[in-house]
């Protein structure tokens, strides 16, 4: 049995366990809406043709210059290829097949085609166009590490596949590309992604080409990077192709192959790709709202299940770049010779607090804990717990120790398949000089830009940064607050260790935020080397001491320890009244910067006082259950839902950055209602609770980690003005509280929510 069929036998086998005894009416993978902000995609946002977590995702190209404004691009008119990796600072392997009556080798630098939606069929695993131009009708579906193609051409005219083989693709320039045949049937060959400002160090893609039938004609010329491949006229019929892909080696390549697709059978592959799907999104049931919501819900869902991909192939060999030099490495193998876990590709966790963290260690504790493992065996290899890996690169992404709430939430909720106390030892290592917190945003070189010296000495980090520039990001006040959070979880684990001395040393650190908070303008404000606080200063301003984002929304970064800067600002309910009057005005413009993280930096939207379409501000609905003022938490959360997480388009969805689930998982666990202010870091985290937009869903909890079955809940007399929850209930035990307890919670039962018009 090949792995990928012994994957999807898994798979099926572990409905009972998750109770899917009968199956909903449309499934949730037929809910999907793949388009969904597809006009404001950037190179790695959207996916088709790809399983989740897949190392291929294989889709249509519109444009192919550059990480922002490329890859699948709604509103564009030709196809320019159909490409397999889409991913962080990756690329590769883009194909495009043609028709042709003479002079093919015109098309070699002329291959574009003119498409229409109306001949387009995209759902999850699958993908269907038609190219005007050479009247080719194409499908595409996937496997986990191999693209399967389909093409009819028309009759009358040669066919072909070219294979672009230089050139930009997406976020990187391919060169030394290469292309060779094996046999009538096979062809291998490899493209490389040059190093980018964020990816410093080459990563080269290896590919097996197979057909189902033989090539006939070759077609190349000493000034074009590109070949194309001729199989004579095909009257109509079928052409397949299948393209696998290794970062490792060509012999991995076609091992990827053998073990996954052996076979030719498109629509079977389509079909266990879609089950694959199907029971991850299974795991949640929605009732009730509108088929729409609905939807959107399990699109958001589906989002939070791709973008970070797969490096390692099927044997366990992977790629190493956290060193000077390449080296394959070799994942750790199970008795039956099977690698324990999967090593990623994955844009930074910056932000992941408060969304993929929260809803995969709930939903998916499998799919936590294998990237868990994952990166540590980047630190292993590299001596860093990395915030965002590319290629097997680490890119130093964004600012702090972002993963060190992920790898604290899990321990905290029972998730503990990793080696804890290694994983202890690199997180510690990233809060001091020499790790993660010594970097700024893709400071590849140099150790000076994050001025965590500066943060342990003086207990902030001094805007402008003193020492110069080394990297992006270098945002004195916002770097200081990230850091204080990271320290108060990294605390949170080091007291589950009792590691007494570290408890206190990083729980007295994540008191540091307090050292940028001007309490003459209540606001956090930069300060500079000598003390002195930034002059001017404008809170609304963007990214002027703050990280994507202006002081109004950072102020509120303190998860941790909200009643203390409750205290700052004079009580509780002078906090309120500042928190609901940022609100108020940032309904205005519909709780985002625009409609894409393009135009965050407009003069007007910039000045938002809450976006929720970017990372730093997903919190501060919340915000007011540690004020004393659930009733509006309640309220603000569903606003935000029906103004920024509602549409159902091509042209809107997350109206920001949504870095490869983050916003999608902060969608979901504010449409079921639950929150978790510091990332599930305390021991027995508290979900905090919302305002939930549907009449019931269903958790189905993972029978390997949680103890109980399902975990429903019930939001009665629900309706579209209906925000406040008037009483609550868990198990039948009535609920006073914000929220429910993980371990609670994950013994299973029903949460029952009475909502009502008022408060």
């Amino acid at each position: 049995m090949t792995s990928n069929r012994f994957l999807l036998f898994v798979l099926l086998a572990l409905f009972p366990l998750f109770g899917f005894q009968s199956k909903p009416e449309p499934e949730p993978v037929d809910q999907v809406y793949p388009l969904l902000d597809a006009a404001n995609s950037r190179w790695f946002y959207f996916s088709s043709a790809t399983r989740p977590f897949g190392m291929v995702n294989l889709s249509p190209d519109h444009e192919l210059d550059g990480a922002w404004n490329s890859g699948y691009r709604y509103d564009a008119d030709s196809i320019k290829g159909f490409s397999h990796i889409h991913a962080w600072q990756l690329s590769g392997v883009s194909v495009m097949p043609i028709s042709y009556t003479a002079s093919p080798e015109d098309l070699l630098s002329d291959y574009y085609s003119p498409y229409s939606h109306d001949r387009e069929t995209i759902r999850a695993g699958y993908h269907r166009v038609y190219l005007d131009r050479f009247q080719v009708d194409a499908e595409l579906t996937a496997t986990h590490r191999v693209g399967l193609h389909r093409y009819r051409f028309p009759s009358g005219k040669q066919s072909g596949v070219l294979f672009h083989l230089g050139g930009m693709l997406g976020p990187s320039a391919m060169v030394e590309g290469r292309l060779k045949k094996l046999d009538d049937h096979t062809l291998q060959g490899s493209v490389t992604n040059e190093p980018t400002s964020r990816r410093p160090h080459p990563i080269t893609v290896h590919f097996q080409v197979a057909f189902d039938r033989p090539i006939s004609d070759w077609v190349e010329q000493s000034d074009s990077p590109h070949i194309i491949v001729g199989f004579g006229e095909l009257d109509g019929e079928a052409l397949q192709m299948k393209v696998s892909i290794s970062y490792t080696h060509p012999d991995n390549a076609r091992e990827n192959m053998e073990k996954e697709l052996s076979h030719w059978d498109f629509d079977r592959v389509e079909q266990e790709t879609r089950a694959l799907w199907n029971e991850l999104l299974s795991r949640i049931q929605v009732e009730g709202n509108t088929e729409t919501q609905r939807r959107r819900f399990y699109t958001d869902l589906w989002k939070a299940l791709q973008g970070r991909r797969t490096i390692s192939d099927v044997n366990g060999a992977y790629p190493d770049h956290t060193g000077d030099t390449f080296r394959i490495g070799q994942l750790p193998l199970d008795e039956a010779g099977n690698p324990r876990f999967r090593h990623f590709n994955s844009d930074s966790f910056w932000g992941a607090q408060w969304t993929i963290g929260v809803l995969w260690s709930l939903v998916y504790p499998d799919i936590a804990e294998e990237f868990a493992n994952s990166f540590l065996q980047y630190y292993r290899d590299g001596g860093l717990i990395p915030r965002g890996p590319s290629g097997g690169n680490y890119t130093y992404v964004m600012t702090g120790a972002s993963s060190t709430p992920f790898f604290v939430s899990l321990y905290q909720k029972g998730i503990r398949g990793f080696d804890v106390e290694t994983a202890y030892e690199g997180l510690k290592k990233n809060h001091l000089p020499g790790g993660m917190m010594s970097k700024s945003g893709y400071e590849h070189r140099t150790a000076l830009g994050g001025n965590v010296e500066d943060y342990i000495d003086m207990g902030y980090v001094p805007y402008p940064n003193p020492r110069g520039r080394f990297g992006g990001h270098e945002q004195g006040a916002g770097q200081t607050l990230e850091y204080s959070f990271q320290d108060w979880t990294l605390a949170q684990l080091a007291k589950a260790l009792s590691k007494e001395a570290d408890a206190q040393l990083f729980l007295a650190r994540s008191q540091n935020y307090k050292n940028v908070f001007d309490p003459a303008s209540g606001w956090m404000r930069p300060k500079n080397m000598r003390g002195q606080w930034m002059n001017p200063y404008d809170p609304y301003d963007y990214g002027k001491g703050f990280v994507e984002a202006n002081g109004a929304q950072f102020t509120w970064f303190v998860p941790h320890d909200l009643p203390g800067l409750a205290e700052l600002m004079g009580g509780k309910e002078k906090a309120v009244e500042k928190l609901q009057q940022q609100f108020l005005e940032a309904e205005k413009l519909g709780f985002t910067s625009g409609t894409s993280h393009a135009v965050e930096t407009h003069p007007e939207y910039r000045r938002i006082p809450v976006n929720y379409g970017n990372q730093p501000s997903m919190q501060m609905a919340y915000v007011f259950n540690y004020l004393d003022r659930p009733d509006l938490t309640q309220y603000w959360s569903r606003k935000v839902l029906e103004r920024a997480f509602s549409a159902l388009s091509p042209h809107r969805g997350y109206n920001g950055d949504e870095d490869q689930g983050l916003m999608g998982s902060l969608a979901v666990l504010m449409k079921l209602g639950l929150f978790q202010m510091n990332a599930g870091t305390e021991e027995n985290p508290l979900y905090e609770l919302g305002s939930p937009i549907f009449d019931k869903a269903v958790i189905r909890l993972h029978p390997d980690y949680y103890p109980g079955k399902t975990v429903t809940i019930w939001a009665e007399n629900n309706g579209p003005d209906r925000y406040y929850i008037q009483r609550k209930s868990f198990n039948g035990k009535p609920e006073t509280g914000i929220g429910i307890r993980h371990q609670d919670l994950v013994n299973g039962g029903v949460l029952r929510l009475q909502m009502s018009e008022m408060p």
